[in-house]
């Protein structure tokens, strides 16, 4: 988390991995490796690389996943929980990385921890 932290304010820039700008997996992939694990570059494979959680679950340092449909392979944007409600997260194109609600668009589809 703290690494995530370290990253706010940072530009969002698709297929980014740091240390300057982050896509959403490149941030979550980041914060966990600076923890020691390792995750892909891929929301998608983060999410069948972790194990699967119920939202009641969540703890800080796990995913929060959006998918378009109930099949993990729609999975489209990943966050990390920091706990209360919130997530850290490069959001888009024009957002820079922020911490907000996980509820701040539309609900999340899937939650898992690495």
């Amino acid at each position: 988390i703290a690494f995530a932290r370290a990253q706010l304010g940072e530009p969002y820039r698709w297929g980014a991995a740091g240390p300057q700008a982050w896509d959403c997996s490149g941030l979550t992939m980041g914060a966990w490796g600076a923890g020691g694990r390792a995750l892909p570059h891929y929301s998608v494979a983060q999410y069948q690389q972790s194990t699967a959680i119920a939202a009641s679950a969540l703890r800080p340092g796990d995913l929060v996943f959006w998918g378009s449909s109930k099949t993990p392979t729609s999975i489209f944007h990943v966050a990390l929980y920091i706990g209360d409600g919130q997530i850290i997260h490069a959001p888009r194109t024009g957002r820079p990385v922020s911490q907000e609600s996980m509820y701040y668009w539309t609900p999340p589809t899937f939650f898992a921890r690495p």
